[in-house]
């Protein structure tokens, strides 16, 4: 329970492969860290110092080496701000970059990407319209290329910028060219295309200059023939789902001619997760999806070879980074065993790098199975088990719900199930339908009027616990974050007589007021999810478990960052007013320091304590 538990994550590779940044978790709120792999600090590192107290999101090299570009959210809320730091360990000036209008209210600030010498963000304020710009970190500079209501920056090169379009579950990405929009891939409506990288016009990417023989040109500006002209052409690689069932790799050109696109590389049977190419052009890193765990594969770009994947250290990876020649590949790896890490490989000798590093560490637990449940209407879906030691007697299981709804569970790291499995609680990760990484139709069928079979996906999940001997019928327990919290006090509320206990944190208990209390920008791309909140209020009412709480019965614990601007407090608060309200066994648990994520390590130390206790304290309540 007191274990200390430490996790490095979210890697970004020197250009020259020399270095990287990453994420560091051990006390506190997450921080930068530069670690040197090569030349005279080699095996050292240092904490990027930044004056401001909140959690570290994201670090990025910029191209040319000299500078990191950090992302942090104040006190842990969901409103971030983009601070740049030298490389240079002994230069420990800091300072902001993003900057909103004079007397306006400050919004979020994304980190994107470095385009060249200046950083690519997305600036959104509260009327919930994102600016695409690119900052100049030496003046502050900002050079809007883009704004519109549910805009967002993906890429930015060479005067050209990759925008995604469109709400949850219909994304695409044009391309602007100045004055130029252009979409990229045939009107396939229900798929998502959302993530990609801008290659050249007519040479590579980014030109860098490095210490291991990785030696470019630095950062060329933008060709001045354009696509007005039979010579020039824009090339990109992008991740979607656009005419097929899984998310696939594909190259997208562009010309004075129009617009054509190949595939790259796809599999029959699993997604693709993310991607990323060295700047030489020459090496592109995949990972794919396997019902939720992890495989890596290496493309050779410059004549397609797919190489057989490299077997990895855990059972999970994400955050691929890669070096401009590519001669190196940085990702976080995971898995039941194994705290989050942030692992090198050379994807030629298909090596691991053993980096000098104080490891991860924490609490662990054995590897789960993967199960799976056929729902009341004959839908199938996986999720993945994990059972308590041998040695150890089962008092009861619960499920643990993820977010999105388009998220996944998935075999990694958790460090709250080793202490739950300890006391004898068998924990259930079930992929309901409306879950990511299972292909399009999977991912739609949870959309609007469907959302009401999900919620009887949980119960079926729990009626399986029961089935397969994992849990008696009176000591089964759902708990979820974020959309899993709101499908946890939906569970209890819909299906009361399956559940002996709740735990919701930072959950939704109505729809409605939700949408009227979260963050402008967040609410418009929830439409063809949830339903809208004017024309479909009705829908809504009947989804909500707060106009339901006199069905639930299970005792339930409400958990919220005061901090959270994404699912406000309001919402936990207004259902344990609710239930109090009717004499139910409900409580609160607040955080006045953080936010939606409960990112600061001492709270989850806390939320951990609480789950147990309470869990416990259910299942030992009936005989």
């Amino acid at each position: 329970m007191t274990q200390t538990v430490r996790t490095t994550y979210g890697a970004s590779l020197s250009p020259d492969a020399t270095a990287f940044a990453h994420i560091v978790d051990e006390g506190g709120y997450p921080r930068a860290v530069q670690r040197f792999l090569r030349g005279w600090r080699a095996s050292s590192s240092r904490d990027v110092e930044l004056p401001v107290d909140g959690p570290v999101y994201r670090v990025l090299h910029s191209a040319d080496g000299h500078w990191l570009a950090c992302e942090v959210a104040p006190e842990g809320g969901s409103r971030s701000q983009i601070w740049i730091v030298t490389t240079d360990p002994d230069d420990r000036l800091a300072w902001r970059i993003d900057s909103w209008p004079a007397g306006a209210q400050e919004g979020t600030a994304e980190l994107i990407s470095w385009d060249g010498t200046k950083v690519a963000a997305i600036l959104t304020g509260d009327d919930g319209v994102g600016s695409s710009c690119l900052i100049n970190p030496a003046d502050g500079t900002t050079t809007v290329l883009d704004r519109r209501s549910g805009g967002r920056l993906v890429d930015a090169w060479s005067g050209a910028a990759l925008i995604r379009v469109g709400p949850r579950g219909y994304r695409e990405l044009i391309m602007l060219r100045g004055l130029t929009e252009i979409a990229l891939l045939p009107y396939d409506p229900g798929s998502t295309t959302d993530t990609g990288v801008i290659l050249d016009d007519h040479g590579p990417r980014r030109l860098r200059a490095g210490l291991e023989g990785e030696a470019f040109e630095l950062y060329q500006p933008a060709k001045t023939y354009g696509l007005n002209s039979t010579e020039g052409y824009v090339r990109a690689l992008i991740r979607s789902e656009n005419g097929a069932e899984y998310a696939r790799l594909l190259e997208v050109t562009m010309t004075a001619d129009g617009v054509s696109y190949q595939v790259v590389a796809e599999r029959p049977d699993c997604e693709l997760d993310e991607f990323v190419v060295s700047d030489d052009l020459s090496t592109v890193a995949m990972l794919w999806n396997l019902h939720g765990a992890s495989e890596l594969q290496i493309l050779e770009y410059a004549d397609y070879t797919l190489h057989d994947p490299i077997p990895l250290p855990g059972m999970v990876a994400s955050e691929l980074s890669i070096s401009a020649g590519g001669s190196m590949v940085a990702m976080t790896v995971e898995s039941p065993d194994i705290p989050r890490t942030v692992e090198l490989v050379d994807p030629r000798s298909r090596e691991w790098e053993r980096i000098g590093r104080e490891p991860s560490s924490g609490p662990v637990s054995d590897a789960p199975t993967l199960e799976t449940v056929t729902a009341r209407d004959g839908l199938e879906f996986t999720g993945w088990l994990f059972r308590p030691p041998k040695h150890v007697k089962s008092i009861g299981a619960m499920m643990f719900l993820h977010g999105g709804p388009e998220g996944q569970g998935r075999p990694g790291y958790n460090e709250f199930f080793p202490a739950l499995l300890e006391a004898g609680i068998t924990v259930f990760l079930p992929n309901v339908r409306g879950s990511g990484g299972f292909g399009r139709s999977f991912m739609h069928a949870d959309d609007r009027e469907k959302r009401f079979a999900a919620i009887d996906d949980v119960a079926d999940a729990a009626l399986f616990l029961v089935s397969r001997g994992l849990a008696r019928a009176d000591r089964v327990a759902c708990c979820g974050w974020s959309y899993g919290g709101y499908l946890t006090q939906a569970a209890l509320a819909f299906h009361p007589q399956l559940f002996a206990a709740g735990i919701s944190i930072c959950g939704m208990s109505d729809l409605n007021t939700w949408y009227r209390n979260t963050e402008p920008w967040i609410a418009q791309a929830a439409y063809p999810k949830y339903g809208h909140p004017v024309s479909d209020r009705e829908l809504l009412d009947k989804l909500s478990p707060l106009l339901r709480a006199h069905a639930i019965t299970a005792p339930l614990l409400l958990v919220h960052g005061l901090n959270d601007t994404n699912v406000p407090p309001s919402e936990s608060q207004q259902m344990y007013d609710a239930l109090r309200a009717l004499g139910r066994t409900v409580e609160q648990l607040l955080f006045e320091d953080d936010g939606h994520e409960i990112d600061k390590r001492e709270n989850r130390a806390v939320l951990l304590k609480a789950m147990s206790e309470w869990l416990t304290t259910a299942f030992n309540a009936t005989p």
